[in-house]
């Protein structure tokens, strides 16, 4: 019994072209698996970038809010860090029930 192969696959140029495809598919390095997990990554990357850009945008505006007047920045400070003026008296409740 003889096996007869088609003309098309004995063709050299054919061959030659399925062996570029497969070393393409299959290369190590350069798979076209690795691009496709690469391009994944490549937007998660950018996501977070866009992320962090947004962030620092709004960071800016928050900071040129609070220094921009003296009024502002005395309220931060009294609130976050709780301090008071050289003539003032501080209380700080806590409720015993509130967990913290």
């Amino acid at each position: 019994m003889k096996i007869r192969i088609k003309p098309i696959i004995r063709n050299k140029y054919f061959l030659a072209s399925f062996a570029f495809v497969l070393l393409l598919l299959l290369n190590e390095r350069n798979s076209v698996f690795d691009q496709y997990k690469y391009k994944q990554e490549l937007k998660a990357v950018e996501a977070k970038h866009q992320f962090y850009r947004e962030e620092i945008a709004r960071l800016r505006k928050e900071k040129e809010e609070l220094f921009g007047s003296d009024k502002n920045l005395e309220k931060f400070a009294r609130e976050k860090y709780l301090m008071k003026r050289d003539d003032e008296d501080v209380f700080v409740m806590i409720d015993k029930n509130s967990k913290q």
